[in-house]
């Protein structure tokens, strides 16, 4: 009976830190997250440059053959068509 709490509790345990690391965005392939910013939502990679304000980053997510400099400018993929 007692191991059987014990292997409860840390199967609960491990959802948990499942859950804590899905709502943090580890998880995630995007090389970028959201950030929610009053009514809109700027989309920021994930190696920003920490001296650029989050309002200099685009409000809507890079096209297929962009993504988002650290500085916050959508530049093109080289080679993407």
């Amino acid at each position: 009976m007692r191991w059987g709490r014990w292997i409860l509790g840390l199967i609960i345990l491990l959802f948990v830190l499942l859950a804590v690391a899905d709502a943090l965005d580890l998880f995630s392939r995007r090389p970028y997250y959201e950030v929610p910013h009053g009514n809109h939502t700027h989309y920021v990679p994930r190696d920003r440059d920490p001296d650029v304000p989050i309002e200099r980053f685009p409000t809507r997510p890079p096209e297929r053959c962009e993504r988002i400099a650290p500085d916050g400018r959508l530049v093109p993929i080289e080679g993407c068509q």
